[in-house]
């Protein structure tokens, strides 16, 4: 079976890192979803905007058309996408059934130190606030989603990640419970 992936969270996680590795791990594609936004909401970000839904509803739907996307991707693709809120990781599953999803988590305090260290992206650490109120954490009643927590060297959180990839019920899946 194709195996669709987002890897998710707050900015500041790695999401990108995460993606490209797990990609690479697993001998998929990778897409970093930040490539899909609209130039507008790019500009809005860069000036210290958060989006509003009215933004993220037309990139969701460009991120679940890539996932779903079995031409560009016929092994598959894991795709960076914030997905914050339950609303967009169901829109993303309507788009493409079996979806799967690394919930990359970790302390408020490590996420803003990565964000400050960070250079050349448009996301300003100031936004970080406006993610984590909008954040709504997958429970135990989602499908197929992974939790897995960031306070570790890269190559292991790929490594936990890789096992969104296993034939398993996501209770015994989740790297940790969610």
């Amino acid at each position: 079976m194709r195996l669709a992936v987002v890897v998710m969270g707050v900015c500041g996680v790695g999401k990108s890192a995460v993606a490209e590795g797990l990609a690479q791990r697993l001998g998929l594609s990778a897409v970093d979803g930040d490539d899909l936004h609209a130039p507008e909401a790019v500009a809005k970000m860069r000036a210290g905007q958060p989006l509003t839904d009215a933004d993220r509803w037309p990139w969701l739907d460009r991120v679940g058309a890539t996932l779903a996307d079995a031409s560009a991707s016929p092994m598959g693709v894991v795709v960076a996408c914030s997905a914050l809120r339950r609303a967009y990781r169901d829109r993303l599953r309507a788009i493409c059934p079996h979806l799967r999803f690394v919930f990359l988590d970790g302390p408020e305090g490590l996420i803003a130190e990565r964000l400050r260290g960070r250079g050349g992206h448009y996301m300003p650490p100031a936004l970080l606030a406006s993610q984590l109120q909008t954040l709504q954490r997958p429970g135990a009643d989602e499908p197929l989603v992974w939790r897995v927590d960031i306070a570790q060297p890269l190559a292991q959180v790929v490594e936990q990640a890789s096992w969104v990839a296993a034939d398993l019920p996501p209770a015994v899946g989740r790297a940790e419970p969610g």
